[in-house]
């Protein structure tokens, strides 16, 4: 048996490691991110988080489904008190959820993990439309929020995307 053919092969792997990372603001007080993917045109977006105790983000929709994989301490949806996310906690979260993460304030520790999400979140506050954060939209605030800061720019996975005719 042979090999298969290999369309895509890239000079080298497309890797990055969350320590090499530059750990940016995030979309509350009290949370840091660091970009790994973002695919603006298929809407896909990896980021390690990192929330401190007490730490609430708003309340939000998810068109797309979301994995999310607790490395370090522990969180929960305030929809869901008795479903504590601890270090090690697996997540599989269905387009169409809605719930409001949090760190509890007693927290001896952040809260750390991977997320992998597909589509965008729909943010409420107090009931109302806040804002939607999708790849494109946490794409332009990190490079903002280096930019300002005077970080370097983040090093992190984007296909190269874009629209082209296959032939003339």
């Amino acid at each position: 048996m042979t090999l298969p053919y290999t369309i895509t092969h890239p000079d080298r792997l497309l890797t990055v490691n969350i320590a090499d990372g530059v750990e940016l603001p995030g979309a509350a007080p009290g949370s840091t991110i660091t970009p790994l993917f973002l695919d603006r045109e298929n809407g896909v977006w990896v980021l390690y988080g990192k929330f401190a105790p007490g730490t609430r983000l708003p309340t939000h929709f998810h068109t797309g489904v979301v994995h999310f994989f607790t490395t370090k301490g522990q969180w929960n949806y305030l929809e869901y008190p008795n479903d504590p996310q601890t270090a090690g906690s697996y997540l599989y979260e269905p387009g169409g959820s809605v719930h409001t993460f949090s760190v509890p304030e007693e927290a001896t520790e952040p809260a750390e993990g991977f997320m992998v999400v597909f589509g965008a979140n729909i943010n409420f506050i107090d009931g109302e439309f806040a804002n939607i954060r999708d790849a494109g939209a946490i794409e332009d605030s990190i490079l903002q929020a280096a930019k300002k800061a005077g970080l370097p720019l983040p090093r992190y996975i984007r296909p190269k995307g874009g629209a082209e005719f296959t032939r003339d």
